[in-house]
């Protein structure tokens, strides 16, 4: 019986560690984005033999891509405080272990994309796998304030996977998608870095607030706030959605250019939370939106 509970108690650790790997937060934002995009290609809800394999795929490719950035981040990770406790630098798993999980997770995710849905959705998903890795995390995460800038488009791919994996093909709504995703990455991000900011000053990390300082990075804040609000509303200028992405769209912008505002003007930690939250629900929200117009309308 005790044997029992132990084997039970170390189960739980290691799916826990495993959990903590793949970034399970991330994934699940990730693959809603995936499946908006899915049921805006559709039309509808999209058949379930193409929607159970892409969200899967799509949910190995993100907690691959994750774990290989681990990887490649566990001396980072060791000397900041926010994820010195990440199963790497705490010693729950060896690094290789984790290499190896990754590179399977990814490897698994190409395979069942390309086999059960189309090979263009497999190798987007390896594109997107490869951006966060490579272009990301080894080329551009120490090197450039313009880190987020350009890795955000990492982020952004699940949804010309969802798209790609109903339709066959990439258009111009595709596209806007991507881009919505692309100028939302900035705020969210730089809204965390402000609260984290002396956890990558220790690491040597040049996000925003390190290298240009916070005032300046509430600024840019504002900016690609400012800019993804216009962006968030050409879906329905040019006849992809209606009314009620439409009001979702206008009323969630201002409200993310109102929290923008705000942490210019209330420089603290908590107005970078409050922000850092608001954004986090700015783009779940703004996805709900797109599929109640299309299910509803």
């Amino acid at each position: 019986m005790e044997s029992t509970i132990r084997n039970s108690v170390e189960l739980k650790a290691t799916l826990r560690t495993y959990l903590e790997l793949a970034k399970l937060r991330i994934v699940l934002l990730l693959l809603f984005t995936t499946l908006t995009a899915m049921v805006i290609a559709a039309d509808g809800v999209p058949q379930l033999a193409v929607l159970l394999p892409t969200l899967v795929g799509g949910a190995l490719a993100a907690a691959g891509s994750s774990t290989i950035n681990q990887y490649i981040d566990r001396d980072m990770d060791a000397k900041m405080a926010r994820t010195a406790r990440r199963p790497i630098p705490s010693g729950r798993i060896s690094p290789l272990h984790a290499l190896a999980v990754g590179v399977t997770h990814l490897t698994a995710s190409v395979l069942i994309l390309g086999l059960f849905v189309n090979w263009l959705s497999a190798g987007l998903a390896f594109v997107g796998g490869m951006y966060y890795v490579v272009v990301y995390t080894i080329l551009l995460k120490r090197n450039t304030t313009m880190n987020i800038v350009i890795g955000g488009g990492a982020g952004a791919i699940p949804v010309l996977v969802g798209w790609s994996a109903v339709t066959g093909s990439l258009s111009i709504e595709a596209f806007i998608l991507f881009a919505i995703v692309f100028y939302w990455t900035p705020p969210h991000s730089w809204a965390l870095a402000i609260l984290v900011n002396t956890d990558y000053a220790r690491a040597g990390v040049p996000m925003m607030p390190v290298a240009r300082g916070e005032k300046s990075t509430r600024w840019q804040i504002l900016l690609y706030s400012v800019l993804l609000f216009v962006v968030s509303l050409l879906p329905s200028l040019i006849g992809m959605l209606s009314w009620i992405y439409l009001v979702a769209s206008v009323g969630l912008g201002l409200g993310l250019i109102y929290m923008s505002i705000r942490l210019i003007q209330v420089a603290t930690k908590s107005m970078a939370r409050s922000t850092y939250k608001y954004s986090t629900f700015y783009l779940a929200f703004l996805f709900m939106a797109m599929i109640l117009d299309v299910l509803i309308l």
